[in-house]
């Protein structure tokens, strides 16, 4: 007798009762559709390949605490008596000794981390001590203590928690505070070029450029998405309660202009969201995923399309396809460990090895350790595989930072990795300090200009007349000790 038919049978009681799987969300419906990611692997590193005692920070911020390049991977640390981040070169695993030298010149903890597109040896930072940080890294790692800054940029009344590079602007740096507050900072100058005040009523979760860095897009603690044009000093599109949970949530630009983010339901579920700036009345596509409390971290590759989505506290990194297609957001897999995570950083993809086809590579920190993950594609054949490696955003910039000021945009120029990424000789960053925010210098400089001439060619010639005078006092050292020598024989 069949199942459809004998005495007893569920489906006898209920007529809508179905034999199929259980029903899940549709991010996660087992749809069989054709993606090249659809068996992306992910795997952990061997301990010797991972950075043993580190000291990760314990501040209560929800930032990512990692920051990494093709050259240097960065971790916000514990430190007393201010606030200090780890460099290491990618090579330099293993156990880290406790007397490695840092970056150390903030007073306060540093909240956030973010390497220069443009320049490797480049990384600024933001602290709770309210100022922002810009540091040159020498070219093969610190050999010792780092407290200079290159510039320190002062204008927020606040923590700053959140700093990120203009992607094809050089210099061009903005960074958010708890002062509701957002600077776009000319670094070549060290001025803070464009205050948007008055546009967040509350803290600022996330802020985030587009492709060619014309808007920003930004998730606050009302609850509220803003996409903002920061030269016109104007929003552009808003959409209020875009996830109705009291949780922090995150937003980024996808590369065609679209606006990805993640928040938390008024059930307290985490949830994604794909909306149109041109029309945030309705998102394209919402999915709840579970009732976990850890705020969810994206990552976007917008070569890929793919959406690597970190939660803190999580042992898991789950990746989404976004293309054209309802439902647009395409559940592809997890990635699971026994750890949980404290913080990720994510290698741009001009750091990848594309013979082994790894399309992502995260640094997992842990309490005491970093742990690199590697996602890779597998293929049989050994050739480039230039589906998966279109052309990517190299390093060099598009425009300078006056151009972009002045309004012009730049696209990201594209680089090629058929040969692998080869890095290119990083120029030092140099600052032009503009005398109204140069406070070393007081508002009349300009005017004493020639007395300031005359006074540096006197110190030059004491410095002069001071080595001659060390000169000849060595010579008179050398002849009394040889006469010395001559009465004790």
């Amino acid at each position: 007798m069949s199942a459809e038919c004998q005495p007893g049978c569920l489906t006898n009681l209920n007529p809508n009762f179905s034999l199929s799987p259980p029903h899940y969300p549709d991010m996660f419906r087992r749809v069989v559709r054709a993606s090249k990611f659809r068996h992306v692997f992910g795997q952990a590193l061997k301990n010797d390949q991972c950075y043993d005692d580190i000291r990760v920070s314990r501040v209560t911020w929800d930032s990512s605490f990692c920051a990494v390049n093709p050259k240097f991977v960065a971790i916000i640390i514990e430190a007393s008596g201010g606030g200090a981040f780890l460099v290491l070169p990618l090579n330099k695993s293993g156990r880290i000794d406790k007397a490695y030298p840092t970056v150390c010149g903030h007073t306060g903890p540093v909240l956030d981390i973010d390497w220069c597109p443009h320049n490797d040896q480049v990384i600024a930072s933001g602290s709770e001590d309210c100022t922002v940080m810009v540091w040159q890294i020498p070219e093969n790692g610190l050999v010792t203590g780092l407290s200079e800054p290159v510039v320190a940029l002062e204008g927020h009344s606040k923590r700053v928690g959140i700093i990120t590079w203009h992607p094809t602007a050089r210099n061009v740096l903005l960074s958010a505070g708890c002062d509701n507050l957002i600077i776009i900072w000319n670094v070549g100058t060290g001025e803070a070029m464009i205050q948007l005040e008055d546009m967040h009523p509350d803290v600022i979760f996330s802020a985030c450029w587009n492709r060619n860095g014309s808007l920003i897009c930004t998730a606050c603690k009302d609850k509220t998405i803003r996409v903002i044009d920061p030269r016109k000093e104007e929003i552009v599109g808003e959409k209020e309660k875009a996830h109705e949970g009291a949780r922090p949530m995150r937003a980024i630009f996808l590369s065609d202009g679209n606006v990805f983010t993640t928040g938390f339901s008024r059930m307290s579920e985490r949830q994604l969201a794909l909306w149109n700036p041109q029309a945030m009345d309705e998102a394209i596509s919402v999915h709840e995923m579970d009732t976990s409390n850890g705020v969810l971290l994206p990552f976007y590759d917008p070569d890929t399309n793919v959406v690597y989505l970190c939660g803190k506290g999580d042992s898991s990194i789950r990746y989404f396809e976004i293309t054209d297609e309802a439902p647009f957001v395409h559940y592809l897999s997890t990635f699971t460990t026994k750890e949980p995570q404290r913080g990720m950083g994510y290698m741009p993809k001009r750091g990848l090895d594309v013979n082994k086809c790894e399309i992502a590579r995260f640094y997992k920190l842990h309490e005491r350790k970093c742990e690199p993950i590697i996602m890779t594609v597998p293929r049989k054949s050994d050739l480039f595989q230039d589906d998966l490696y279109p052309d990517t955003a190299g390093p060099d910039c598009a425009i300078e930072a006056e151009d972009w000021f002045e309004g012009k945009n730049g696209e990201p120029i594209l680089i090629s990795l058929k040969n692998g990424y080869v890095p290119g000789k990083n120029r030092d960053l140099k600052v032009v300090k503009k005398n109204i925010l140069d406070n070393k210098l007081s508002k009349n400089t300009e005017k004493r200009g020639p007395k300031n001439e005359a006074k540096l060619d006197e110190v030059l010639k004491e410095i002069k007349s001071l080595k001659d005078l060390v000169s000849s006092q060595e010579k008179r050292i050398i002849q009394l000790e040889e006469q010395m020598s001559k009465i004790a024989i």
